[in-house]
């Protein structure tokens, strides 16, 4: 009962994406489960159960980043019996979050994704599709999810934008390069010719089943294609839309811009995620500040 108010809570109420819903119920199943173990009721736990909890768990753990969440999680559960009167005080509210260390992702340059791009064999069925899914990540920096979840009826090629559905449901509107509309269209082409299967037919990208692709298949496209190009850094299709705000950021996009075109809530994580290297910082100093003029 209590875990499916709870799914309720976060899908509706917090308005969270399914994958996020699903690592904070993983999580609570995993609270649950040690409570259970201990004989203690999860609704009825103590600061002190809550503090052992976390002291046994992160024994297993060693990345804080998953200290962090799990964290997260736990007070998103006692915040939801809060609100819903199932308890007076949030046992919770004490326990503290470890640092997450922010670490910088990597960004491909020009040359690389070209060469990545270079690297597709276009003589292939899935040819104009992948061709379309790096220029689709690239420019116009989607997240996975979105790219996977992204639908025919949402796409105004005509008008040069398209609809995004991101994280917690929000809507965006996002431009469409025209290379990547160039490339959409031949890929459109293609896909016409397929068996597609009727969950499938608004859904853009498919494999050669007529189906969605996944988010995991995504992520083989773009690592086999960086590995053909003889790219040893660690890529991922998160590195194309780092790379495509890094991009805008450095030939003078106005931050503003690259947050809304992201989706991203709150500027301070455009700011990690275009981060600008030394360089750039050092040339600034020296070309704008007045004592160097």
């Amino acid at each position: 009962m209590i875990a499916k108010e709870y799914h309720t809570y976060l899908k509706l109420e917090r308005g969270l994406s399914d994958n996020s819903v699903t690592a904070y119920e993983l999580d609570f199943k995993r609270l649950k489960t040690y409570m259970d173990e201990h004989h203690i009721d999860v609704v009825r736990a103590t600061f002190d159960d809550l503090q052992a909890f976390v002291f046994d768990t992160f024994k297993d753990i060693t990345s804080a980043k998953t200290q962090a969440r799990l964290l997260s999680s736990i007070h998103s559960f006692y915040r939801f019996l809060l609100y819903h009167h199932y308890i007076e005080q949030d046992p919770s509210e004490l326990l503290e979050m470890p640092r997450v260390e922010k670490k910088l992702p990597e960004v491909l340059s020009l040359e690389e994704i070209d060469a990545m791009i270079a690297c597709i064999d276009m003589s292939k069925p899935e040819g104009h599709r992948n061709r379309a899914i790096i220029e689709m990540l690239y420019g116009s920096g989607l997240r996975v999810s979105e790219l996977t979840d992204l639908r025919l009826s949402n796409i105004y090629r005509q008008e040069g934008y398209m609809r995004i559905l991101g994280k917690g449901s929000k809507q965006r509107l996002v431009p469409i390069s025209p290379v990547a509309d160039e490339q959409l269209g031949y890929w459109l082409q293609d896909r016409n010719a397929l068996d597609i299967k009727p969950e499938s037919i608004d859904i853009v990208f498919l494999n050669h089943y007529g189906r969605q692709l996944t988010r995991a298949m995504i992520f083989t496209i773009v690592k086999r294609l960086a590995q053909a190009a003889g790219i040893t850094k660690t890529i991922s299709p998160h590195t194309l839309r780092h790379s495509f705000a890094t991009h805008l950021l450095q030939n003078g996009a106005d931050l503003r811009i690259i947050q809304q075109l992201l989706g991203h809530e709150s500027i301070v994580t455009t700011e990690i995620y275009t981060h600008v290297d030394i360089h750039n910082l050092r040339d600034a100093i020296l070309k704008y500040h007045p004592e160097n003029r």
